[in-house]
C-alpha cells in the first residue's frame, strides 16, 4: 500500500509523533515536545504542540499522501467520553494540526493512550490487558483494540497508585516521617532535599524538613513531583531500605490494578511507561508478582509504535 500514516502518542510527560509508510517498514521521522495530557494541558497549548510535531514529521513530505492518523491521549479516549472536555480538546487539537499542514481526507482516530500502548506489542494484539506506570498509572482491558474496562488511572489527586508521582510523594512523606521520629531512618531525606535544590552544608533535621516541604510545594502543577521518582529509584538501588519498600509497595499496587481486571493466565499483557516499560526500574518487581497470575509482561518503550500500527490498520480499512 502506498501513502503515509501518522501516529501520535500524547502522555503526561511528552507528546510524540511519527510518520511511516502505510504499507509497513521503519519510521521515516519522529518528533517530540512537552506534555500532552488532554486533561491537564490547556487546549490552546495542546493544539500548538500538536501542530508543531505534525509539522516536524511532515517536513519535506506531501501532506496529500497521508492516508490515516491515529492519536492516543492520556486523558482522552475510552467509552462514553465523546463529550469529555479532555476528549474534545484532543480531537480539536489533532484536527487543527492536520488542517494547518494541509492534511485532508485522511482517516482520523483520536483514542486513549492505553489503546495505542497495547497495540505496540507484536501483532498488534486485539484483546488483552495494558498496564501503564509513568507519571500516572492504571490498567485497562482491551477488546477489539478498544478500552472496555479500567482500573485506576484516576489522576494524581484521586489515584494513580504506584505511579511516578506516587513514588515521589511517598519518598517525601516517608522522609518527613523519618525526620520527626515517626518512621525508620532513610537517606532519602537528604537526597530528595538536594534534588529540590537544598544546598546548605547543615543537614539538621529541621532544615531538611523545610527543604522537603518547600520543594514539594514548589512543584507546580503538583504532578511535576513525579520527576523526582528517579531519586527514590536511585536510593533503592544503593540499598536504602525505605526507598526499596516504596518500590515494593508500588509494584504491589500495580499488581492490584491488573488483578482487578480478572486476567486469564497467559493472556496478552503489555506494560508501558517510564517505570514498567522497556528497561523500567519497577519491571523486575512487577514481573515477579505477575507470575502468580500466570502472566508474563510484554514491555514496550512508549505508545508511538502502537499508534503507527493502528494507523496502518485504519489506512487499510479506508482503502
Amino acid at each position: 500500500m502506498t501513502g503515509l500514516v501518522i501516529g501520535i502518542d500524547a502522555g503526561g510527560t511528552s507528546l510524540r509523533a511519527a510518520v511511516a509508510p502505510a504499507g509497513g517498514g521503519p519510521l521515516l521521522a519522529t518528533a517530540a515536545t512537552g506534555p500532552g495530557n488532554a486533561r491537564s494541558v490547556p487546549a490552546d497549548v495542546l493544539a500548538e504542540r500538536l501542530t508543531r510535531v505534525v509539522g516536524d514529521v511532515l517536513r519535506g513530505r506531501d501532506p496529500a499522501a497521508v492516508r490515516a492518523v491515529v492519536a492516543g491521549f492520556a486523558g482522552g479516549g475510552g467509552p462514553g467520553q465523546a463529550n469529555d472536555p479532555g476528549q474534545r480538546a484532543a480531537v480539536g487539537g489533532v484536527r487543527a494540526a492536520l488542517e494547518a499542514h494541509g492534511v485532508r481526507g485522511a482517516a482520523v482516530e483520536v483514542i486513549g493512550d492505553v489503546d495505542v500502548a497495547f497495540a505496540g506489542a507484536p501483532g498488534p494484539p486485539a484483546d488483552g490487558i495494558v498496564m501503564i506506570a509513568g507519571t500516572g498509572a492504571g490498567a485497562a482491558r482491551i477488546t477489539a483494540r478498544r478500552l472496555v474496562a479500567a482500573a485506576d488511572g484516576c489522576g494524581w489527586l484521586a489515584g494513580d497508585d504506584g505511579s511516578g508521582f506516587w513514588v515521589a510523594r511517598e519518598g517525601v512523606r516517608r522522609s518527613l516521617r523519618a525526620l520527626d521520629g515517626r518512621g525508620p531512618a532513610t537517606a532519602l531525606a537528604l537526597l530528595l532535599a538536594r534534588a529540590f535544590g537544598f544546598t546548605t552544608a547543615d543537614p539538621a533535621p529541621e532544615r531538611l524538613r523545610l527543604a522537603l516541604v518547600d520543594g514539594a510545594l514548589a512543584c507546580d502543577p503538583p504532578v511535576l513531583l513525579a520527576r523526582h521518582s528517579r531519586t527514590v529509584v536511585e536510593a533503592a538501588a544503593a540499598g536504602d531500605a525505605v526507598a526499596g519498600a516504596i518500590l515494593d509497595d508500588a509494584a504491589d499496587l500495580l499488581l492490584e490494578c491488573v488483578t482487578a481486571l480478572t486476567p486469564a493466565p497467559g493472556e496478552a499483557l503489555v506494560t508501558v511507561g517510564g517505570l514498567i516499560g522497556t528497561g523500567g526500574p519497577l519491571l523486575p518487581r512487577l514481573t515477579k508478582r505477575l507470575a502468580s497470575l500466570g502472566l508474563t509482561p510484554h514491555p514496550v518503550p512508549d505508545g508511538l509504535p502502537g499508534a503507527v500500527a493502528l494507523a496502518r490498520l485504519a489506512a487499510r480499512g479506508s482503502a
